[in-house]
């Protein structure tokens, strides 16, 4: 069944909508014991009944299929006389109006279903005639079919939490009396099946709420099909297969199995750009493993490992891929990336700062050089009375006359050359 399929049938259980034709069940305690029985035509229930067993069988087709909704299918065997789906089909044949096929029926869950505690199996007959819709999805105003169903849900029944409450025959506040309480649906089933928009006696939608550990053993005994996993299940098995043959205290485990999330995820968008049939699904194969672990980093070794490891786990069934894919994961991995691109940049722009340092301290350096030519300089020039700055040509020029009774320095001088005293032209 598909997401359509299965909201075309949700979309009935409304109070507008609804044509159940009767609701039955069976109280069952800790014991295993039959504590209760009921049946009643549904639509003479009173009106808090009628929407309270209404949210129950909204609850027995929610969630996503392929996780919480499982299709299983009836193994020949059980399609034969005494097999459990003829008990199904008797049930339906009936309108859950032989209490003795009722009878056998509730002992077959109390048998096959794991529970310590109090629950409430919930039995709901209908028929829905199926209309006629055209490629646009508009309804004809003519039957295709009659799909006749029934819809089983189990439901733990707890005591309330104890608490205060107003004791009103005692005018005081006081304990409040504890009663049992029907819980939300923890398994369920829809036999038989509504795929194609048409009846499929050879399958049944199963639910279950707890979709890391669902009732398997019902599954496989209550209903006699095949146990499927949960996409949770898949994606558990698979991970816990990686990190058992890499090591779950390594520190690298963890960021091994991101890249393989990452390069997975990569493998099923390509997959799906080919293929647009949302029927044809990407499967984690034994050719697919292969080809993930040989784009890894992980050794051959380990990879082979890996490989036979889930072939072993998975065998003929191999899980959905986008199954395992952890989509927190996913996110995670983006932030890791981020995280060593962001530690690169830095790495990068501490280089670059260290460069900028040296060439700072190279710089300074050279300028202190500079000041301690400069103050040397100004040291000589305070030493001296005269101190003369020429060219080196012209050095060689200068000499001493003694003119009018004082000792003078004589720098020749040509009519284009020029000279600066105390930094101001002067001319000769």
């Amino acid at each position: 069944m598909n997401k359509k399929e299965v909201l075309e049938l949700k979309r009935r259980f409304k109070k507008e909508a609804a044509t159940f034709t009767r609701v039955c069940g069976c109280y069952v305690d800790g014991n295993h014991n039959k504590i209760c029985r009921f049946g009643n035509t549904f639509l003479n229930l009173e009106e808090d009944e009628f929407y309270k067993y209404l949210e129950i069988a909204n609850k027995a087709l929610s969630g996503t299929l392929g996780n919480n909704l499982l299709e299983l299918h009836f193994p020949i065997e059980e399609e034969e006389a005494g097999g459990r789906q003829q008990i199904l089909m008797a049930l339906r044949e009936t309108k859950l109006k032989d209490e003795a096929l009722l009878d056998t029926f509730y002992d077959l869950v109390i048998d096959t279903y794991d529970h310590a505690g109090n629950y409430l199996i919930v039995l709901f007959h209908d028929a829905y005639d199926v209309m006629t819709r055209t490629s646009d999805n508009n309804n004809l105003d003519e039957s295709e079919e009659v799909y006749e169903y029934l819809i089983c849900a189990i439901c733990p029944v707890d005591l309330s939490k104890p608490g205060l409450g107003f004791l009103e025959n005692e005018q005081r506040i006081g304990p409040r009396v504890r009663d049992w309480v029907v819980g939300a649906v923890d398994t369920a089933f829809l036999f038989p099946a509504f795929n194609d928009r048409s009846t499929d006696i050879h399958s049944t939608l199963f639910y279950t709420k707890n979709t890391k550990e669902p009732h398997s053993e019902f599954m496989a005994n209550g209903l006699g099909c095949g146990v499927e996993r949960t996409a949770t299940e898949q994606k558990m098995a698979f991970h816990s297969i990686v990190r058992n043959v890499l090591g779950a205290e390594d520190e690298h485990t963890d960021d091994v199995l991101l890249d393989l999330q990452q390069s997975l995820s990569e493998m099923i968008d390509e997959y799906q750009e080919t293929h647009n049939d949302e029927e044809d699904v990407f499967l984690l194969d034994k050719e697919v493993v292969g080809r993930l672990l040989a784009d890894s980093d992980i050794s051959e070794e380990k990879a082979a490992r890996i490989e036979k490891s889930v072939d072993e786990a998975f065998g003929e069934k191999p899980p959905v891929a986008e199954h395992v894919i952890d989509s927190k994961a996913l996110i995670q991995n983006e932030l890791r990336v981020e995280k060593l691109a962001l530690e690169d940049q830095v790495g990068d722009l501490t280089v670059q700062l260290n460069q900028k340092e040296d060439e700072l301290k190279e710089r300074t350096t050279q300028l202190v050089e500079k000041q301690e030519e400069i103050d040397n300089y100004i040291a000589e020039t305070k030493t001296y009375d005269v101190v003369l700055r020429v060219k080196p040509e012209k050095a060689a020029q200068i000499h001493s006359q003694i003119i009018d009774g004082q000792k003078c320095l004589v720098i020749p001088m040509k009519e284009d050359e020029h000279a600066a005293i105390n930094g101001v032209n002067t001319t000769v």
